[in-house]
């Protein structure tokens, strides 16, 4: 027990949306490998237990009034892994996975990691209540990737998706140039919602209420 000998409890409520959001990672991974559906599910429903957990740390930490910087970023990596890590992976193993796909969700995950690490840089200078937390949130908070995942569970639901091209919101072809394959060019549609959430995630001019 000497790892966590410096954590407090809010702290290992933390590593544990670390470990959901690991383990819907390998989940996505093991589909790649069985095709078995179950393997889908499972990466999905990681997620938003790994969100319970995120909801509850910071609840602890002021309830015991121990937060820490350590718990702070402790947090934000959580964070990183669950909602933006497994989002991205779970998007990839179901059939996203063009060489613009892939650009994408990189793109996304990058624009999650941005957000993390401005929410860190500025936090002390937000606007914060009586009990010390903050009145609002610049751009989306990355947890609410779990709104692209939930709708991408819909709309998979009874669909088969061995094809990719099979895939909701279908495959735009961007234009190449001459000499290059065209399939090169490929992107889902699901993959623009990424993109675009991603840009909502690192806009300095959305602000929305922290509950």
């Amino acid at each position: 027990m000497v790892l966590f000998s410096n954590f407090y409890l809010a702290d290992v409520i933390t590593l544990m949306n670390g470990i959901c959001g690991t383990m819907s990672i390998f989940s996505s991974m093991r589909y790649l490998v069985s095709h078995d559906r179950c393997d889908l599910h499972i990466a999905m429903w990681y997620m938003p237990f790994g969100l319970l957990f995120d909801f509850f740390d910071g609840r602890v930490a002021r309830w015991r009034k121990n937060s820490s910087l350590l718990g702070q970023e402790l947090d934000s990596l959580a964070d990183l892994i669950s909602f933006g890590l497994a989002p991205a992976a779970l998007a990839f193993a179901v059939g996203m996975q063009s060489n613009v796909d892939a650009l994408g969700l990189t793109y996304f995950v990058c624009c999650g990691l941005a957000r993390l690490a401005r929410f860190n840089a500025t936090v002390a200078l937000l606007p914060k209540d009586s009990t010390g937390k903050i009145s609002h949130f610049e751009g989306l908070p990355i947890p609410s990737s779990l709104a692209i995942v939930a709708l991408l569970s819909y709309t998979i639901a009874g669909r088969d998706i061995s094809n990719a091209d099979s895939l909701p919101l279908g495959i735009f072809q961007l234009p190449m140039p001459l000499g290059i394959n065209p399939m090169l060019g490929k992107v889902h549609g699901f993959v623009l919602l990424f993109v675009l959430h991603g840009t909502a995630m690192v806009s300095r001019t959305l602000r929305i209420p922290k509950p």
